[in-house]
């Protein structure tokens, strides 16, 4: 049931009773931080609502009228049950601000997302935060299900459930044994590439769904040819070292193997495959607390560079 128009606000109401626990219109707008003319104001508001004065003033102060009393009495239940829903609200938003639900892919687990804790503990040092690290497309599925506050994914296949912002940027590389053949070309061509044998990640990854997608712009009808599907980065990573077959993996992954020489990045004429890494949250849901903070972090990380 809707309202009638005659019903108070509750700044008007709490006002009123405490112009009647401290005995003065004077005291109360101290007490409430706001100016006598504005506490009068509200007082007047209230009285044209009501349809009778509420007050009566004397020379000891402000005292109830008969109509006033009837308000006062009726006004201290209301303000009571406010001041619960106040607190009520309070505990909800401490919980929440307290433990923050992050999903990650694997790429931002490994390479970018401590650093941007360490300067969230820093921030907010009575945040708590979990952390469920995997694949791009299980991290929008946990932000959309509510499983996670916040995310961060690299996937360009992003839900139409989901608000994104940029947090980084990163490139794929096709990288192989130092002995490997590619390797001592200049560069191989597309063609040369998709014939090959390669070493993946699981299918819903991002790296894998950029790659695939960047070489079905080219070759529409491309399939991978896979020697292993693995679902973890270090693991391919060894077993390109090993000698088993190339791999496209994020330059973030690679940096140290490239500087030590254990790896070696293969040139693929006319292919270049950069892509962003996202922060996303639900549509329709403004960031709040420890989560806007992340997001804050990980976007000037982005702007540092």
């Amino acid at each position: 049931m809707r309202l009638s128009k005659h019903v108070p606000d509750l700044s008007a109401l709490d006002l009123l009773l405490s112009v009647i626990e401290l005995g003065s219109l004077g005291r109360a707008a101290q007490a409430h931080g706001i100016s006598q003319p504005s506490a009068s104001s509200r007082i007047r508001y209230l009285e044209q609502l009501v349809g009778a004065p509420v007050l009566r003033r004397t020379s000891l102060g402000s005292v109830p009228t008969s109509a006033g009393e009837t308000v006062v009495t009726l006004a201290e239940d209301v303000v009571a049950a406010a001041r619960r829903l106040d607190a009520g609200i309070t505990r909800i938003r401490t919980d929440r601000d307290g433990h923050l639900k992050i999903a990650a892919s694997q790429t931002v687990v490994e390479y970018l997302l401590p650093r941007w804790l360490k300067e969230l503990s820093t921030r907010s040092p009575q945040s708590a935060v979990t952390l469920e690290a995997c694949n791009s497309a299980d991290v929008g599925a946990a932000v959309a299900a509510g499983r996670a506050d916040l995310g961060f994914l690299e996937s360009p296949d992003l839900s139409p459930d989901l608000t994104s912002t940029t947090v980084a940027w990163d490139e794929l590389l096709v990288v192989a044994p130092p002995q490997h053949p590619w390797v001592r070309r200049t560069a191989i061509t597309i063609d040369e590439l998709a014939a090959g044998t390669l070493i993946h990640r699981e299918v819903g990854s991002g790296a894998r769904t950029s790659f695939e997608n960047a070489m079905r712009e080219h070759l529409p009808d491309w399939r991978p040819n896979t020697l292993f599907e693995l679902s973890s980065t270090p693991a391919i990573k060894n077993a390109v070292v090993s000698g088993l077959a190339p791999a496209v993996l994020s330059s973030l992954a690679v940096t140290r193997e490239l500087r030590s020489g254990s790896l070696a990045s293969v040139t693929v004429s006319g292919l270049r495959i950069r892509r962003s890494l996202l922060a996303v949250w639900p549509v329709g849901q403004r960031l709040t607390g420890p989560a806007r903070q992340l997001c804050a972090i990980a976007v000037r990380t982005r702007r540092a560079r």
